[in-house]
């Protein structure tokens, strides 16, 4: 099979490190099926779709909704490739899926407003699937309402048109969205489970997503959370467009 693409900005090693794991465990593929690009690192090199079988974007410490002036180098950078690489992905309605960071990012791209009025603190939420969503093939398996991690500064305050809500939340009224019949976007994490998040509460203790001194006592609440729903998310892409 052509392999999928994860294209990944966290900079800190451990984060990413267990986030590939994660994606390679619950999309049920092999490291040569999925290709890490480590954007952090260095430039979006030229994809050549034909020769993949998807694009999967991981979480990232980017805010897309920040002023222009605040954002580094690396992240005006990233945010041009990924704008780029969008413009041929939607044109021709190439598998991809976003996780938390893909709700800004392909968001932002079909024209969707992304600002800091829903975002989420760092814990369990109880996600809602839409009628749209009971019929999307990403959602096959899944429960009409399952529990999911999250943990985001900003998110999808209004969809455009011509997208369809999949999933929401009380605290988030976007969840899941797709784009035309393949382009999809999660603001819940897909591939964190209670061992990924602790490991993230821990890395980003100091990025601004909690107080310092409220780690622990999320890593406890994290740890009696149930979530093994949102990564059938990750198999039915998987499944569904490996070619």
């Amino acid at each position: 099979m052509k392999p999928f693409v994860l294209l990944a900005s966290r900079a800190e090693v451990r984060a990413a490190d267990e986030e590939y794991q994660a994606y390679l465990r619950f999309c049920g593929l092999d490291p040569e099926q999925l290709l890490r690009i480590r954007l952090d690192a260095g430039p979006l090199p030229d994809l050549d779709l034909d020769s993949i079988s998807g694009v999967i974007v991981g979480g990232s410490p980017f805010t897309s909704s920040d002023p222009q002036e605040s954002k580094s180098v690396v992240q005006h950078r990233v945010e041009r490739e990924l704008a780029g690489l969008l413009d041929k992905l939607v044109a021709e309605d190439f598998p991809f899926l976003g996780a938390c960071y893909g709700v800004g990012t392909l968001g932002s791209h079909q024209g969707a407003l992304i600002d800091r009025t829903f975002g989420e603190p760092l814990g369990a939420v109880q996600v809602r699937i839409t009628p749209d969503g009971g019929t999307d093939p990403l959602m096959a398996g899944l429960p009409g309402e399952f529990t999911a991690f999250v943990g985001h500064k900003e998110a999808c305050t209004r969809l455009p048109e011509h997208a369809a809500l999949l999933a929401s939340s009380a605290s988030c009224p976007v969840q899941m969205f797709r784009i035309k019949q393949n382009l999809y976007a999660t603001q819940f994490h897909p591939e964190l489970d209670v061992d990924g998040l602790v490991t993230r509460i821990r890395v980003y203790r100091h990025a601004g997503y909690f107080a310092p001194e409220a780690a622990e006592e999320l890593i406890e609440e994290a740890r009696s959370a149930t979530v093994t729903e949102p990564m059938k998310v990750l198999r039915n892409f998987a499944e569904r467009y490996a070619n």
